[in-house]
């Protein structure tokens, strides 16, 4: 299944102009912001495919039923850049755990990289919904070894991939080691740079997020 915002106008398209806006971009606070609302509006789509089981709630006048989620979620990002995507996530998956991934492009002279993985956090994954957040899907490199990694922790029963922006070849590229993996996106460029960016896109989110990063950690 995929999913994407921009393919149904809501307020969604705001957060996304504006992450996009190269002037509105100088504001870091609120660029982070707005990549968490995007993590908001996504988490809120993605309830829409969770179990629900009906729930007795005391009220001061009476009981009310209400169904709500029956299954364990487990939040997972890529660090850097994934974390204003996944605080947006967690803001409403309040009640999940939660898995971090480090993650970096070892450049090499021919201008090719490759993807390095330094540290890994997550809980018991078995019978979880995984959702893997990263704020931009570009050739989908990172989004799934780092997931390769985390299923070393368990089999969920289900994984989701969230991102703001993807491109057409990570999205393919996803979808071609995970097949029966959900994904969601706010927008879907076609094009990538030689050096992996994608066009439109914005730029580098981690560095838009939380400033310059060091020489060759490029994340």
């Amino acid at each position: 299944m995929i999913f994407n915002l921009s393919e149904q106008n809501s307020i969604a398209n705001h957060f996304i102009a504006e992450i996009r806006d190269a002037r509105i971009q100088q504001d870091s606070m609120r660029f982070r912001r707005n990549l968490e609302r995007i993590g908001e509006v996504l988490a809120y789509e993605i309830s829409k495919e969770l179990d629900y089981q009906e729930k007795d709630i005391e009220t001061p006048l009476g009981v009310a039923k209400v169904e709500v989620p029956a299954n364990r979620v487990v939040l997972a990002t890529i660090l850097r850049a994934g974390l204003p995507l996944h605080q947006g996530m967690l803001n409403y998956f309040d009640y999940a755990g939660n898995a971090f991934v480090s993650a970096y492009r070892k450049h090499h002279k021919d201008g090719t990289f490759d993807i390095r993985l330094e540290y890994i956090s997550c809980p018991a994954l078995d019978d979880a919904i995984l959702i893997v957040s990263d704020s931009m899907l570009a050739t989908g490199a990172s989004m799934s070894l780092a997931t390769k990694e985390l299923l070393e922790f368990g089999s969920p029963r289900q994984i989701h991939f969230a991102t703001a922006i993807a491109s057409t070849a990570g999205l393919d590229h996803v979808r071609r080691i995970f097949p029966e993996a959900y994904v969601w996106m706010g927008a879907l460029d076609e094009e990538l740079t030689g050096k992996a960016y994608i066009v439109p896109g914005l730029g580098d989110a981690g560095d838009l997020s939380y400033g310059d990063k060091g020489v060759g950690m490029d994340v």
